[in-house]
């Protein structure tokens, strides 16, 4: 039997290769799927990064802000706790990855953003702790500066890379043809920021016809000052709650 198109479509940011969880969730509202990678991931493999990693996990504190964080680290050395350290989670998703790399105890946030996380208890006195801090380089620009305000003393370690790649010609071609509905599901202000940038302008004209999907109210904002006028904010990041929050996106 024929496959039945989707009348409407949702549109994914996320890096490339890393659109399975997004592609299952729009299937889940009969929604189809646009790959728009604005970058591919790459683990850091060299001497500093694996010295970092090592002294960021021997800190009292240590702070992981993506999954994708979680499974460099892993890859780079096993992830062990020690006696009165304490883990921490920007999300869900993160702090998932963390217990399936053997953390069992993980605080993360409900609110899973930057702000919610800075929120926990556990990181509210930080005069004199040393703070792990495990990510790549750019993104979540408001952690560090509001940890170090707290008197944290960071140890960062940037065990992965974004590194930039074109849309995808495929992609384009989607947008360029896309005449149903679409959701931009938003987790990224700079990955927005890339595609933005990079588009031709064909396709970036179909891009801001899209309902924006926003991971939280600071990418909301984000969103309406890069000129789109249709957003909305959903309860978190994973694609669940990114299409919860999309509504009836097919009129």
């Amino acid at each position: 039997m024929p496959t039945q198109p989707p009348g409407w479509y949702v549109i994914s940011l996320r890096p490339r290769g890393g659109h399975d969880a997004m592609r299952r969730a729009a299937a889940r509202h009969g929604a189809g799927l646009i790959a728009l990678s604005p970058w591919s991931l790459k683990l850091r493999e060299d001497d500093d990064a694996r010295l970092a990693l090592k002294a960021a996990l021997a800190a009292s504190k240590v702070v992981f802000t993506s999954p994708a964080a979680v499974r460099a680290a892993n890859a780079l050395q096993p992830l062990r706790t020690h006696p009165r350290q304490q883990w921490f989670a920007v999300g869900a998703g993160t702090a998932a990855a963390l217990r399936r790399a053997g953390i069992a105890q993980v605080q993360a946030p409900q609110r899973m953003d930057s702000e919610g996380l800075l929120a926990l208890p556990g990181l509210a006195e930080l005069e004199g702790i040393e703070v792990g801090f495990v990510s790549a380089p750019g993104g979540r620009g408001v952690l560090v500066p509001s940890l170090q305000a707290r008197g944290a003393r960071i140890l960062r370690a940037d065990v992965y890379e974004r590194v930039p790649v074109p849309p995808s010609s495929r992609a384009v071609a989607q947008l360029q043809a896309l005449s149903d509905p679409a959701v931009l599901a938003l987790s990224s202000g700079e990955a927005l920021q890339r595609i933005l940038e990079t588009l031709p302008a064909t396709a970036l004209a179909a891009l801001r016809r899209a309902r924006i999907v926003a991971a939280s109210e600071r990418l909301a904002g984000f969103a309406r000052e890069c000129g789109f006028d249709d957003v909305v904010t959903a309860r978190g990041p994973r694609p669940a709650d990114l299409l919860a929050a999309a509504g009836d996106a097919r009129t």
